[in-house]
C-alpha cells in the first residue's frame, strides 16, 4: 500500500498578497517563501472569504462561506461545528496537530485536532464584542492610537510567541513527525505580520523608514469617498494618529514583520529537509487576510480592496504540484483549501463545499471565468459588503441601496478608478450582481447578520455595557496564551 503523504499548513495573519518578493514587490524580502513558490505553485489571484481574522478562519476550517455557517465577525469564533477538514482527516487516520494561532473559541472545543500546542484563541472565548455593535451605527474605536504610538523596532509578546511556535513546529517534525504508522496534518499558525507594527531589530534594519513609500491615497484629498467607507473611517479613527513620519515607520515595520515571518517559515522548511520529510510532505502557505497599511487612510483589514482581501497562497509538494514554478492566475480563495486537503488525503469533499481542489485547478489552463466570492459583516460596517471577482473585474456590492464599486484590475490594479456608477459598465455590474445573487441574497444575509449580532450583544448586557468594558479592548490584537496584550 502506498504511504499517504503528510500535509503541512503554514498560516500567517494579515499578510497582504502583494507583500512577497515572488509576487514582484520591489522592496519586501521574502527569500524562503520565494523559494517555496519556485518549487511549487503561486496563486496570484487568491482571496480570503472574509477580510477579518475570526470568520475568515472559520471559513478556512469548514470549507464553507461565512454566511452559510453564520460566523459574521470577530466575536463569533469557530467551535468545531460544522465539522471541517481537520475532523475528516483525523477520522481517516491522520495525526492532526495545531501549533500556534488558530483564533477559534477555546482549546476545549473539538475542532478536529488531536493535539493543540500553545494554541492562540480569541480572548476569554469572547473575542471582539465591540465589533458586533453595528446599529444604529458602529461605535468610535480609538484604540488605533496605540498602533500609531507603539511602532518601529523592538520586541513584543507576539514576536516571542511566533519564535516559540517555530521552535515547537521544528520539534514536531523532529519527533512526532517521524511517526511511520500515520501521516500527519500539521497546522502552524503565526501572528506576523499582524500588528502591532513592531519588528525585531534584525528585520526592521532591512528597511530604512526614510526610503519607504507613503501609503497610496493617504492624503485627505486623495481618498475615495463612499458612504460605506466614510462610516468605516468614522468608526476606526486610526489614521488620525498618524503623520507621514509615522506612516513610513509603520510601512518599514510591516515589511520587517513580513521578513521575520519568512525567516520562521524558512526554519520550518529547513527542518522538513533535515528530517527527510520533504519528499513525502505537501505544503500550503496562506494568510487569513491582508492589511490596508494606511492606503486610502485605512489601517488593518475590514475592506474588500486588494490590500485587505487578496492574500498570498503557495502550494508545494508532488501531491499538489505537477509543474513547479508556475504562477496560477485562476482566481481562488480560502474555501478551496479544505477540498485540497481532503483530495490530497484521498478523501471526498462534502457536496455543499463551494471550493475546488487547488491541485486540480493548477493542473488546468488558467480559467478567467472562475468566480471568487468574499463578504464582510464585521466591525465598523454599516451594511454587509460582498465581493465578486470574475475575469479582470472586481465588483463590491453594499447592502442597503448604497452604490456599488467596480474595478477593472487589468488596467487599474491599484483600484484608483471606481466604475461603480459609470454608464459604460452597467452591463458588467448587472452580470456581477447576478453572480452574487446566485451565491447569496445580499439584503437577506445582511439582515440575518445584524439579527445575530443584536442577539449576541444583548446576551452580553447590551451595547452600553460592552462599550464601557475596557477589558474588551485589544489595541494590539488578540494576546498570546498567558499574556494580557500582544505588545
Amino acid at each position: 500500500m502506498t504511504k499517504r503523504r503528510n500535509l503541512l499548513f503554514l498560516v500567517s495573519d494579515e499578510h497582504a498578497g502583494s507583500a512577497l518578493g515572488c509576487a514582484g514587490h520591489p522592496i519586501v524580502k521574502t527569500p524562503n517563501l520565494d523559494a517555496l513558490a519556485q518549487r511549487g505553485n503561486r496563486f496570484s489571484n487568491a482571496y480570503c472569504n472574509v477580510p477579518v481574522c475570526v470568520p475568515s478562519r472559520a471559513s478556512l476550517a469548514t470549507g464553507r462561506y461565512a454566511h452559510r455557517i453564520r460566523h459574521w465577525d470577530n466575536a463569533m469564533p469557530y467551535r468545531g461545528a460544522p465539522e471541517g477538514w481537520a475532523h475528516r482527516l483525523r477520522a481517516d487516520g491522520f495525526a492532526t496537530c495545531a501549533i500556534g494561532k488558530l483564533h477559534y473559541r477555546s482549546e476545549g472545543d473539538d475542532v478536529g485536532f488531536e493535539h493543540q500546542d500553545i494554541a492562540m484563541h480569541v480572548k476569554d472565548g469572547k473575542g471582539d464584542l465591540l465589533g458586533s455593535i453595528r446599529e444604529p451605527k458602529p461605535p468610535v474605536r480609538t484604540a488605533g492610537r496605540a498602533l500609531a504610538e507603539r511602532l518601529g523596532v523592538g520586541e513584543t509578546n507576539a514576536i516571542r510567541y511566533d519564535r516559540d511556535v517555530t521552535t515547537r513546529a521544528i520539534a514536531f517534525l523532529q519527533g512526532r513527525g517521524r511517526d511511520t504508522d500515520r501521516p500527519f496534518a500539521l497546522h502552524v499558525g503565526f501572528v506576523a505580520p499582524h500588528f502591532p507594527l513592531i519588528a525585531p531589530e534584525a528585520f526592521f534594519a532591512l528597511y530604512d523608514p526614510a526610503g519607504m513609500p507613503l501609503p497610496k491615497m493617504s492624503r485627505l484629498d486623495e481618498r475615495p469617498r463612499h458612504p460605506w467607507l466614510d462610516a468605516l473611517r468614522e468608526s476606526f479613527v486610526t489614521d488620525t494618529f498618524f503623520d507621514d513620519e509615522k506612516r513610513r515607520i509603520a510601512v518599514a515595520a510591516y515589511f520587517g514583520l513580513c521578513s521575520f515571518l519568512d525567516h520562521n517559515v524558512g526554519q520550518i522548511l529547513t527542518a522538513l529537509d533535515d528530517t527527510g520529510l520533504r519528499d513525502e510532505t505537501d505544503i500550503v502557505y496562506m494568510s487569513d487576510h491582508g492589511d490596508n497599511l494606511g492606503a486610502r487612510g485605512l489601517w488593518q483589514k475590514n475592506t474588500l480592496y486588494e490590500e485587505s482581501a487578496r492574500i498570498p497562497l503557495i502550494t508545494a509538494g508532488s501531491g499538489l504540484v505537477s509543474q513547479t514554478g508556475r504562477e496560477i492566475k485562476t482566481a481562488v480563495s480560502l474555501v478551496d483549501v479544505a477540498p485540497t486537503a481532503l483530495a490530497a488525503a484521498g478523501c471526498d469533499a462534502p457536496g455543499d463545499w463551494p471550493g475546488t481542489d487547488l491541485a486540480h485547478i493548477a493542473s488546468r489552463p488558467d480559467d478567467p471565468d472562475r468566480i471568487v466570492f468574499a463578504e464582510y459583516h464585521g466591525a465598523g460596517s454599516i451594511s454587509g459588503a460582498y465581493m465578486i471577482r470574475w475575469r479582470s473585474y472586481k465588483y463590491i456590492h453594499y447592502a442597503g441601496h448604497l452604490p456599488p464599486m467596480l474595478f477593472d484590475l487589468d488596467g487599474d490594479p491599484e483600484e484608483h478608478t471606481d466604475l461603480g456608477t459609470a454608464a459604460k459598465y452597467a452591463s458588467v455590474r448587472t452580470k456581477m450582481l447576478g453572480f452574487l445573487k446566485a451565491i447569496t441574497d445580499p439584503e437577506r444575509t445582511d439582515a440575518q447578520a445584524k439579527a445575530d449580532q443584536r442577539d449576541l450583544v444583548a446576551r452580553h448586557g447590551g451595547a452600553d455595557a460592552i462599550i464601557a468594558n475596557k477589558s474588551l479592548r485589544m489595541p494590539g490584537g488578540t494576546p498570546p496564551p498567558g499574556q494580557e496584550t500582544a505588545f
